[in-house]
């Protein structure tokens, strides 16, 4: 799918909502990005801080208003004469839909273009069922949230999916997936954006909960590691506050990753020894069940560390210290101000966050833990739906695509 197909509204094909009183206005944009810091300015403001003529100020926060995209704010004290009104963003004025489809949970989630989350669902669905039964849930049930909120496809801003495997961004396809059958190369931003005629943006679950895990509680971090230990492993990697994906979008996949306490230990990947051969959920509960003490995956290791297993807390703090193997390098390499623990097995408590540090301060440079935060999630298991949603809001509303908002009215 080409840039455009991603970013213009309807997609391929569609005829965009258009108002007649609305033309292209172009720097609209950067007015915009000064506005969504939530502080009410007046046009006097707005050309004093850009060093635009008044009335090119006043032309595009006109084109904005008939957007929707800002609204007045009241009025500024009067310095002689009539009081200038104030104008800001509103955050209200269009929807986002995000979707964070994990190995056997799919989350769904309507927000606003702050992020804040309006309406959610969630089901137990298996990634493996295949792209079409997955991505039509997605669809359906996001007409349904639209409907819970009064909302429907005219006010979506876009949609932002989160798979459980690797993507390449660009295209919004999953690339050689090794649990996702069928999805290899599925046009997932196509086959949604059919069906759904918004902007549709795809990317690694990992990286949309990195996202969401910095917007939420680390905003001002220009360097973050987020580690999600659930069914699988994988790293979202922040730089200089944004999403780090690598040449082909495979970058943070330190799942596989060798191990020494791996040693042969077959991995789905096919290679032997991966850290995710030995500290995931999968792993974890394939161990406990070996010993007498029956488990299917990662939520049944949480419930038993949470009743008291002396077992699962030690494979708990076994696989913190495995990551935190991988970890140490990282750090060295990398040099994180904040890593973050996130993940199914990360609601299980302190012992796998326990065994993370522990390694990390034995194995990393004194100068690259000195302010390091290593941490569990904040955002918690609406990390993702909230990346996915920041990942659309700030593509949506960038300067370059703003025009095409004001365009559609």
């Amino acid at each position: 799918m080409t840039e455009d197909a991603l970013t213009a509204p309807g997609g391929p094909g569609a005829t965009p909502l258009r108002n007649p009183a609305t033309t292209a206005v172009p720097g609209a944009g950067t007015l915009l990005r000064l506005l969504r810091d939530g502080r009410p300015r007046t046009r006097s403001e707005l050309a004093a801080v850009t060093g635009l003529a008044r009335s090119t100020v006043t032309q595009r926060v006109d084109a904005l208003l008939a957007s929707g995209l800002i609204g007045p704010a009241g009025e500024a004290v009067s310095t002689g004469g009539r009081p200038p009104t104030t104008f800001s963003f509103r955050p209200d004025a269009r929807v986002v839909l995000a979707a964070d489809l994990g190995a056997t949970h799919a989350r769904l989630a309507l927000t606003d273009m702050s992020g804040t989350v309006l309406a959610e669902d969630r089901a137990d669905i298996d990634i493996a069922t295949g792209p079409e039964p997955v991505l039509d849930w997605v669809v359906d049930h996001g007409r349904t949230l639209l409907e819970s909120v009064g909302r429907d496809t005219r006010g979506l801003l876009g949609v932002g999916v989160g798979l459980p495997g690797p993507v390449q961004h660009s295209t919004g396809r999953a690339v050689n997936p090794p649990i996702m059958p069928g999805w290899d190369h599925f046009d997932v931003s196509g086959y949604v954006n059919s069906r759904i005629a918004r902007p549709v943006l795809v990317d690694n679950d990992v990286n949309i909960m990195a996202i969401g895990e910095h917007h939420v509680a680390w905003p001002t971090a220009s360097h973050l590691l987020f580690v999600k230990v659930a069914t699988g492993i994988g790293c979202g990697i922040v730089s200089e506050g944004s999403v780090y994906r690598g040449a082909q979008g495979a970058a943070g996949d330190m799942g596989h990753i060798h191990v020494p306490s791996g040693a042969d230990k077959p991995c789905r990947c096919g290679n032997t020894g991966c850290l995710e051969a030995v500290a995931s959920g999968h792993a974890l509960a394939e161990a406990l069940t070996a010993q007498g003490i029956p488990a299917t995956g990662a939520r049944d290791v949480v419930e038993l560390s949470r009743n008291g297993s002396v077992p699962a807390l030690r494979a708990l703090r076994q696989a913190g210290r495995d990551i935190g193997e991988v970890l140490a390098a990282s750090v060295n390499m990398f040099n994180p101000s904040v890593i973050v623990i996130g993940g199914a097995l990360a609601q299980a408590g302190d012992h796998l966050l326990a065994g993370v540090r522990e390694i990390i301060y034995q194995r990393s440079l004194p100068l690259a833990t000195e302010n390091l935060s290593i941490v569990s999630s904040k955002a918690g298991e609406s990390a993702g739906v909230i990346g996915a949603a920041v990942m659309v809001i700030e593509h949506c509303l960038s300067p370059e695509h703003v025009e095409t908002l004001v365009m559609g009215g």
